[in-house]
Parts: structure tokens; sequence; C-alpha cells
């Protein structure tokens, strides 16, 4: 029986992980469940899967849970809990669902120990690959990507060699904005940019499909999970979202991994990787696969793009930084403190400035540190302007 780990437990990956095994309980065991601070929904969890650990970041909601959960639960609290539960607990595989630098940590922890990272994280690889996949080489240890692009370059690769490749292929979807005029993109409404019409997903995530910062930071772990150079990463918008990635091999073959956008269906392969197993979830289906649409992505319109490919040629704490600083400006624009458009130029900026610090893990995380700070500043400094005119 598998023991499972499953990091972000009431996020939207942690869910849709929980149902996968709900398919197929009598395969694998829950032996830790994390969450930030949603206690109520984590309860729930706790109840019906019964696992020793859980992790509350949010100490108060922690201290509400506590005299909750069944006596052989055990509850770590605080901001060290992840970290803490990933060092403790007995696990084979870890699905890797916080969202932000703060999933860094952990990553580091369950690949330090050898284990299995089914990782949804793209914040672990855009700030730290480098190093983490020097470390997962040193341990022995596994990263089976789980987001839909780079589970599919991941399955599109199964048997060959990195030399045969001419390049990886990204969708992006093109986001809730890929057809308003340039000229209203600065005026777009919170709710308009969360607004994506094929996939569900957290505020900051979306907001990244709208900007396509989203599909920045894929483009850099796309770098460092199969060690791919800028020159052989491309984008291409494909609206309807059924296929995944594709990869052109040098002899011109190009294989594309295709499905609905169902983020259930990469979980339940990283979950039975390297195996396949049967499942319930949907696969060709000619009405949704009709009529599929590729074209190139609108550099004007998403400058944000341009920033991924920006990273992999400066290194360093690049990626630290635009991550760190993509971030803040994200939230400061769900607050309505900075208009849409404001997003990338703030985060250009901090790149711009950014320190050049990249000597070790927590060199990387005081960049994204003095980032959020500088970011925060230039946040502050756009309201101004904006309430002024």
């Amino acid at each position: 029986m598998q023991r499972l780990l499953v990091l972000g437990s009431t996020g939207s990956i942690g869910r849709q992980t929980l149902d996968v095994v709900r398919n197929d309980p009598q395969a694998r065991r829950i032996v830790g469940l994390a969450a930030r601070k949603d206690a109520q929904q984590l309860l729930a969890q706790v109840h019906e899967f019964r696992p020793p650990f859980v992790a509350l970041l949010d100490a108060e909601a922690a201290e509400w849970l506590r005299p909750q959960v069944p006596r052989e639960t055990s509850v770590l609290a605080g901001p060290e809990a992840l970290v803490e539960l990933c060092q403790i607990a007995e696990y084979d595989l870890a699905v890797h669902g916080v969202v932000g630098a703060a999933g860094v940590a952990p990553s580091e922890v369950v690949l330090r120990r050898g284990k299995t990272l089914a990782l949804a994280n793209k914040e672990s690889l855009v700030v730290a690959g480098a190093h983490l996949v020097r470390m997962a080489q040193e341990s022995g240890a596994t990263i089976v990507p789980v987001d839909s692009e780079h589970s599919a370059v991941f399955q599109c690769l199964r048997g060959e060699s990195m030399q045969r490749v001419r390049k990886v292929i990204l969708t992006a979807s093109g986001g809730p904005l890929r057809t308003t005029p340039r000229e209203r993109l600065a005026h777009t409404t919170v709710e308009q940019a969360l607004a994506h019409p094929n996939w569900r997903m957290g505020p900051r995530i979306t907001i990244g499909s709208a900007t396509l910062m989203n599909k920045a930071l894929e483009i850099i772990e796309l770098h460092h999970l199969f060690g791919l150079e800028r020159e052989r990463i491309e984008v291409v918008v494909h609206p309807q979202s059924v296929v995944h990635s594709m990869v052109e091999f040098v002899d011109g073959s190009v294989i594309a991994q295709l499905g609905p956008p169902d983020m259930r269906v990469p979980i339940h392969y990283a979950l039975h990787h390297p195996d396949r197993a049967p499942s319930p979830y949907a696969g060709f289906d000619v009405r949704s696969m009709a009529n599929l649409s590729f074209e190139p992505p609108d550099l004007e319109r998403f400058p944000a793009l341009a920033l991924g490919w920006r990273v992999i040629a400066e290194g360093s704490d690049a990626g630290a930084v635009l991550n760190a600083a993509d971030e803040v400006a994200v939230e400061a624009f769900l607050a309505g403190r900075i208009g849409f458009t404001d997003i990338t130029r703030l985060v250009e900026r901090a790149l711009t400035l950014r320190p050049g610090l990249d000597q070790s893990i927590s060199a990387l995380l005081q960049a994204d540190a003095q980032a959020r700070e500088l970011t925060a500043n230039l946040v502050h400094q756009t309201a101004a302007a904006r309430a002024v005119t």
C-alpha cells in the first residue's frame, strides 16, 4: 500500500488528489495532510482518511482543530509545520499542491529524504530549480510533475533521450482575455481576469493565466525539469486546452498528450507512475476534440511571457525575484490597488533591480524576501499615482 502525504490538502490540487484516492482506497493510505488555515475542511478530511499527522500553518486554526481530531492524529502547528510533517512522517510519495514560495522548503525536505515528489508547486522549481534537481539526483529522489503541461511533456518523453528532442511546445489557453482589445486590458476588472474559460484554479494561478505569467513560470520549470535551453522551448496558444503540450523530435515527429481539462488525470498518472492504472476519467471525446486550433502568442498583449525566457538567460536569483514580485503584484491587483497591466510592469521592474543572490536555497529565499519588499514599495507608488489620477 502506497503511503501518501498531501501538502495543500484543502486547495484545488489537494482536493482533487483526495478524489483520486477515493476511487482506489485499497491502494494507498493517507499518512499526512497539510493546509494553511482552513481548519474546518481539514477536519472533515481527517475524519475521512484518519492520518497519523496533520499540519496547519495558522497556529490559531490549529488550536481550534487539535481537540476535535481523533486521538491517534497528531496536529503540527505554525510556520514550520509543513517542513516538520515532511521530516517526521513515513511516506512513499508527497503530492505538493501548496501555492507560493512557502512550498520550496517542503520540497527540499522530501527530496533530501529520497522520496517521490509529485510536484504541482511551481515555485519550487522557479525559485530553486537547479538546487532541487541536483538534490534529487544526489539522493535518488524522483520528481514527477503534476501540472498538466509538464505531465504531458513527461509522458511524451518516456523512454526518449533528450538528445533526440528538437523542442518542447508548451500550450497556453490564452486565458479569459485572449481576444480583449489591447487598449482595454488596462481597465480589466478582477472578475474579468478570474473568469477562465476552461480551468477552475486558485486566484493567483488564474490571474497568471490571464497575464500569461503562469506560462512564463512554466518555461522556467521546463528548463530545470528537463535540462532544456531557452531555444528549445516554444509556447503556442491553444484555446481549447485539450492538447496539454507537445514534443518535437529531431526527425520532425511530434508527439502530443491530449485530454479534457481535468487535473485529476495528471494527478492519477503521478500517483501510479511509472505504471498506468485504470481510471474513470474521460479520454477521447470527438465532440470536444473536433476543432482544435493553435496560434502564436501575442507578446505585445502578453509581455509577461517573455520574462520566462529572460529568467533562463539571466539565471542566478532571477526566478526567485520573478515569482516573488508576481505574488505581491497579483495580490495587490486582487485587492484593487493596482491595474491589470501594472502586474507585469512591476514584475519586470523588480527583475531589473534584483540583488543577484544564488549561492544556496537560503540565499534565493533571501532574494525572494527582498523582491517582495521592493515590489510592495512599487505597488504603493503605483497605487498612490492611481489615486491622484
